[in-house]
């Protein structure tokens, strides 16, 4: 793990949103600020219901925030105001220098071509059309995230949870982008699934140094893979800091409580 470096990728500033109808003004997420460095991981904690994964989808540009910016330090160095980014400029962000996994993986593949189309799509986006090469770098990227290349051709239907789960890691991993966003990544699956998949993503996260945001409901997932962890609760974040102080001295009592209530063997 690596600490913060330089100027921040990320920046979240007072951001806020609530959905349309909410009763009584209530607030989804509501003053999020935080920063995330080059070559950082950094998990988004708590309960169902405490806005992490509303304030993941302001992030990810899928939400319009009613208040605060997402600022976002493009590769040439430029600030970038991802809301205020015009539609065709903000999808092309998310094809090239973002990633998105999905916690349903069939909500972030293609389920009606092949794995190896699936992999080779985001390469097409950005100009790739020969085929060789296309079907060469899907090959070698279901390899490095341990699945069967021999398999290039199957549909993702034809493929496991944990497999799909991969699959989309490769499909989000093969333009090589400077953020990747995680929305509950290892939710659902079994458990010895699950460990061969964080094993995984911590490994491609080092090796590629690349900036993460991790939305979990399990400490253990944050403990793994992140380097600092936000705490939310009620749409507000209530801690944040390092992972280890955080889980191991929290000073909120929100997150003394949700410490507390992991049980441990």
């Amino acid at each position: 793990m690596s600490g913060p470096q330089g100027s921040p990728l990320l920046a979240i500033d007072g951001v806020g949103h609530r959905f349309a109808g909410a009763r009584d003004g209530h607030w989804a997420v509501r003053g999020a600020s935080f920063e995330l460095y080059p070559g950082e991981v950094l998990a988004i904690v708590g309960e169902s219901g405490s806005g992490k994964s509303t304030l993941l989808g302001c992030i990810a540009g899928r939400l319009v925030p009613a208040e605060g910016r997402v600022l976002y330090r493009g590769a040439s160095g430029e600030s970038l105001d991802v809301h205020a980014l015009p539609e065709r400029r903000r999808r092309e962000l998310m094809r090239t220098d973002w990633g998105f996994v999905e916690q349903h993986a069939h909500e972030g593949l293609r389920m009606d071509v092949s794995a190896g189309a699936n992999v080779g799509e985001r390469l097409m986006g950005l100009g790739e059309r020969h085929y060789g090469r296309l079907r060469g770098t899907a090959e070698r990227w279901m390899a490095r995230v341990e699945l069967d290349a021999a398999r290039i051709d199957d549909s993702p239907r034809a493929f496991s949870g944990g497999m799909r789960q991969r699959l989309q890691i490769a499909r989000n991993l093969v333009t090589r982008p400077r953020v990747v966003l995680m929305d509950e990544p290892t939710s659902g699956l079994d458990v010895s699934v699950q460990a061969r998949l964080l094993d995984l993503i911590r490994l491609l996260v080092a090796r590629l140094r690349l900036s993460a945001v991790i939305v979990t409901h399990d400490l253990g997932v944050a403990r793994l893979l992140a380097d600092r962890t936000l705490v939310m609760r009620e749409g507000r974040i209530v801690e944040q800091g390092l992972t280890d102080r955080v889980l191991d001295d929290p000073r909120d009592p929100y997150t003394q409580l949700l410490v507390s209530s992991v049980v441990t063997p």
